[in-house]
């Protein structure tokens, strides 16, 4: 049972981490029609939320202002956003250094895993996980860093997190047989 559920839960990362290549590729090859693309849409997104927001309030007889307080709110993000467009750039860069950051954790921990194990191949794994986190952190602290550059480092982690996945899947056969 663990064994079927780890293998899946390791395809599962290959898929993700397939994601965040492609996703790396389109940054480097098309950088601002990126931006332009993730501003309009969540820019879009809250103001459609606002909406239904206020139609919300006047359906139910104006009895929650706290909605249409929302509401209100929820536009004018949608709005900053649609036309700040680096602002969500920001934010979007935050969020991604994150999740390289916990992803290298994740595999640090792995490494260690691994280790007590005595698997020949935690050294890699660890060395993956280190320059995972590296990148997470790079990512996170470069504010100047240009999308494209964004774009190799999400490429990177996307790349180096497949290879990992692939070991992970191999080694769970190996040790709980």
């Amino acid at each position: 049972m663990w064994k079927k559920f780890l293998k899946k839960s390791g395809w599962t990362d290959i898929v993700v981490s397939l994601i965040f290549v492609l996703f790396g590729i389109m940054l480097i090859a098309r950088p601002e029609a990126i931006e332009s693309v993730i501003s309009i849409l969540l820019g879009a997104i809250l103001i459609v939320i606002g909406v239904l927001k206020v139609i919300d309030y006047y359906s139910n007889g104006k009895q929650d202002n706290y909605l249409l307080a929302v509401a209100v709110v929820m536009v004018l993000v949608g709005i900053i956003f649609m036309f700040c467009s680096n602002i969500i750039l920001s934010v979007f860069r935050i969020l991604i250094a994150i999740w390289i950051i916990y992803s290298g954790i994740l595999n640090l921990q792995t490494a260690i895993v691994w280790k007590d194990y005595k698997s020949k191949l935690w050294l890699i794994t660890l060395l993956l996980a280190i320059a995972t986190i590296i990148v997470g952190i790079y990512i996170l602290v470069n504010t100047g860093a240009v999308l494209q550059t964004i774009g190799v480092a999400i490429l990177v982690y996307g790349l180096v997190d497949i290879i990992e996945s692939f070991i992970f899947i191999k080694k769970v056969d190996n040790y709980l047989d």
